[in-house]
């Protein structure tokens, strides 16, 4: 076979040697009875090292070379246009291999192959192939895995879909994401396990190419260890230029360090180090609080969805620390189902206490408002910051329990003050969380958006999951520093947004 593309168009197909490492391994490794040891195979690796070659090979060896009659091979990815990536590949190998061309009828239209001798196929699925069942597979092609919005598509072409054939094969090859509830996320950890020696399983070939959390990103050693191409498919001047692109703009920081490097990071522009804020995990006896004054804030999101509650109690003295603490609630007849769907342990929280549930499918404000008055027993709330666009019927019954509920604007002038002074904060560790693991992981989703005046401020709709814990947490910090005479201005009003 030969390469299809630029400067390589032409030339014959030798495999590199990590891609010649991959097919010894996975296609040479047999068991006692002759077939094959491995059924998967999980390939992550960062772009522009030649995946779609790789995987446009095996979808023609799978098909064409490897003695099943009728064999079903299927390309699949996020959409139509995305597994046709593969698909356009491989009928070009054939279209320049004469003996492949005389043996393989092309239809480009249906994007599909059919290998004469044997009858056996290549095709790729249409996204609304996950309602369906009933394929007889002996290969599957997973291009960018990491892109799948859920894992019904990788269920359905996994689970059983090739029990009729004596050796299928799974091949499933990708660049990091940046879900770490994704399918992809979950065989990621699961090859990291099975590599580490945490797991084993005989059937599962891992193999991960990228940079470990602790390398210099701008280290051209670095580089070379991630990209085992490098050089070859692609130059390392166009990884240099990359690297000082992000270097003087470091909103593309964690695009190079996902696609460059094969790190998985949160979202497009990473905010807070998790790190940093693990730093601060400092536990704070609540009952040791008893009398002290705090600032709350309350993100009443959606009736069908979490609402947040997060008290700040300001420091006693210079010495001190801002002391946080969260509490969450959603409704226990979705729980199960969120837990299903969104691939967050809510259910887990629940018996650890860090969330708590309301009955019924929907949040019980009255509960809410019932557990808010007993805080306010406890600790001396001054004042309650709230969502101006919150429910006004719960602002009101509040206000009839004494306190003093204020509305909170949720664009930049009133959130970019205290979102700043919160980094601040981590930074120096000067905040007490006590590692609450709801509000981390909401911390974790944030994805700031910034203003050409360098305000910034959590965007809900950007952010990969639900941060409605921060955003409470940052309107609660903004009164409890307004009032205390502490003051507001953050360093970043001077020198612009630190992004680490």
């Amino acid at each position: 076979m030969s390469h299809t593309k630029g400067t390589w168009s032409g030339k014959a197909f030798e495999l590199i040697d990590w891609q010649e490492q991959i097919i010894r391994d996975v296609f040479g490794t047999i068991k006692a009875n002759g077939y094959r040891q491995f059924n998967t195979a999980y390939v992550e690796i960062p772009k522009k090292m030649g995946k779609s070659e790789l995987a446009a090979a095996i979808a023609l060896l799978l098909t064409c070379g490897d003695g099943e009659e009728r064999a079903e091979v299927y390309g699949c990815a996020a959409d139509r246009n995305q597994a046709s990536i593969v698909f356009n590949v491989a009928a070009d190998m054939v279209r320049l291999c004469p003996a492949l061309s005389k043996r393989v009828k092309i239809l480009d239209s249906q994007k599909r192959l059919i290998y004469l001798p044997t009858g056996s196929i290549y095709q790729v699925l249409s996204a609304d192939v996950s309602n369906k069942h009933g394929f007889n597979t002996h290969g599957v092609v997973f291009d960018e895995l990491h892109t799948q919005p859920n894992r019904k598509l990788f269920d359905v072409m996994t689970k059983g879909s090739g029990d009729a054939r004596t050796q299928p094969l799974y091949f499933l090859i990708t660049t990091a994401g940046n879900d770490t509830n994704s399918i992809c996320y979950e065989i990621h950890q699961k090859a990291l396990d099975i590599i580490d020696g945490r797991k084993i399983d005989h059937t599962f070939y891992p193999v991960i190419y990228g940079a470990d959390e602790a390398d210099d990103w701008t280290d051209p050693k670095v580089w070379r260890k991630a990209n085992p191409s490098l050089g070859i498919t692609v130059g390392i001047d166009k990884v240099k230029a990359a690297c000082e692109s992000a270097k003087q703009n470091p909103a593309e920081e964690n695009s190079f360090r996902q696609l460059r490097l094969n790190q998985w990071v949160k979202q497009a522009v990473r905010w807070m180090p998790m790190d940093k804020w693990d730093k601060c995990s400092y536990s704070a006896d609540p009952d040791s609080l008893a009398g002290r004054v705090c600032y709350g804030g309350l993100d009443l999101s959606s009736t069908t969805d979490i609402t947040a509650f997060v008290l700040v109690f300001p420091p006693k003295d210079e010495a001190d620390k801002y002391v946080v603490l969260p509490y969450f609630w959603i409704p226990e007849e979705n729980m199960s189902l969120r837990v299903r769907r969104d691939h967050v342990p809510y259910d887990i929280w629940e018996k650890q206490g860090f969330l708590q549930t309301t009955d019924g499918n929907v949040v019980h404000y009255g509960f809410i408002e019932t557990f808010i008055e007993k805080l306010g027993e406890k600790y001396n709330i001054r004042e309650i910051a709230f969502d101006r666009w919150g429910a006004v019927q719960m602002v009101q019954n509040l206000e009839g329990m004494g306190f003093t509920v204020v509305p909170f604007g949720q664009g930049f002038k009133d959130m970019s003050p205290p979102t700043k002074e919160l980094m601040k904060l981590t930074l120096e560790e000067k905040l007490s969380h006590g590692g609450h693991p709801v509000l981390r992981w909401m911390m974790d989703n944030i994805f700031i958006r910034t203003d050409p005046a360098g305000n910034i401020k959590p965007d809900k709709e950007k952010s990969t999951e639900k941060i409605d814990g921060a955003v409470a947490m940052i309107m609660a910090l903004d009164r409890s520093i307004r009032n205390e005479g502490i003051s507001g201005k953050s360093v970043y009003d001077e020198r612009g947004i630190l992004v680490l």
